[in-house]
């Protein structure tokens, strides 16, 4: 590893511990419902949101309860981020006409974001459409890690109080884990992006022309897709259709 690579990792290191302390207890405070007075005037939107889904602010779920709303809900994310791969294709916002993803890779990709672990098998910008990266990825990025900290409180609450008969709602913990933590922090990250030029819009994606183009060559397959070998034995290869046209535009 490099002296650039040691400072780096130092530095988060730094930062990591210096914000273990406030951090932790910002979220103690949220999840004992004592919120602190500088975003408590979220509180009309979390009562908002408890009366739409019926869940009741001062439920209390034994384990068992709490497990099946874990895993329901993980459940309906899935179910939600897989259709929206398999049926993207004729689904509104997807201007550039993006297909629908493959039966496996809208399950791997449905199961990755569910589970938090965000493994993406394929190139987002050519592969899915804004509506799916949006409502569907984007979202499970913010659900899927806000029911994961809810786990992990439930888990703190049941080491606390060994005897307890309950662990809190699940849905309480869920969204005050989005609307207090998650949010307020990736509205900051958001901030940051567009103060440095990041954009996004709905049109279709732009064609720019390379200031230098590149060459790509790519291996020559027979019918039954086994490489193509030239005069000396070594597996022929040919210009991409793009690289072609680049290089007659240069010339």
């Amino acid at each position: 590893m490099t002296g650039n690579g040691y400072l780096q990792l130092g530095l988060y290191l730094v930062v990591l511990l210096a914000c273990a302390w406030p951090l932790g207890h910002y979220m103690a405070r949220i999840y004992q419902g004592d919120i602190p007075l500088f975003i408590r005037w979220l509180r009309p939107l979390e009562r908002g949101i408890y009366r739409l889904a019926g869940v009741r602010g001062d439920d209390a779920m034994p384990w068992t309860r709490y497990t099946l709303a874990v895993l329901l809900f993980n459940l309906l994310g899935f179910l939600a981020v897989f259709a929206l791969q398999r049926l993207q294709d004729v689904l509104p916002l997807n201007p550039d006409g993006m297909a629908a993803t493959t039966t496996d890779l809208a399950f791997n990709t449905a199961v990755s974001f569910a589970t938090n672990t965000n493994w993406q098998a394929y190139g987002g910008e050519s592969t899915m459409s804004y509506l799916t990266q949006m409502l569907g990825l984007t979202v499970q990025n913010f659900v899927s890690a806000a029911s994961g900290i809810a786990v992990l409180v439930a888990l703190i609450r049941g080491f606390r109080a060994r005897q307890a008969a309950a662990l809190g709602s699940f849905w309480v913990d869920l969204v005050r884990s989005t609307l207090y933590i998650l949010l307020p922090f990736s509205a900051i990250l958001a901030l940051v992006l567009v103060a440095s030029g990041v954009v996004q819009t709905f049109k279709p994606y732009a064609v720019v022309d390379l200031v230098e183009p590149t060459a790509i060559n790519q291996p020559v397959l027979d019918a039954v897709g086994a490489p193509v070998l030239d005069a000396a034995g070594q597996p022929d290869a040919q210009p991409t259709p793009e690289a072609s046209e680049a290089s007659e535009a240069s010339a």
